[in-house]
């Protein structure tokens, strides 16, 4: 049997949503092993003088839990 566990991240980029999604991604990846797959919740920008300043993804990160043995 296995065990999947979600956690929620927020992640932002000046560049771009795909930028975000990599950095969550790449973030996450330091310290949670065995990442299957991420789903976005939520989109979002922040604008700052009448301009887009960033792009926000709020996503969900799913993960297999080692069980030992």
């Amino acid at each position: 049997m296995s065990i999947v566990k979600v956690i929620e991240v927020i992640a932002s980029s000046e560049v771009s949503f795909e930028d975000a999604i990599k950095q969550a991604v790449a973030e996450v990846s330091k310290t949670v092993r065995n990442i299957d797959s991420l789903y976005i919740k939520d989109f979002k920008v922040h604008i700052k003088d009448g301009k887009v300043a960033s792009y926000g993804v709020i996503s969900k990160i799913s993960f297999r839990v080692d069980i030992d043995k």
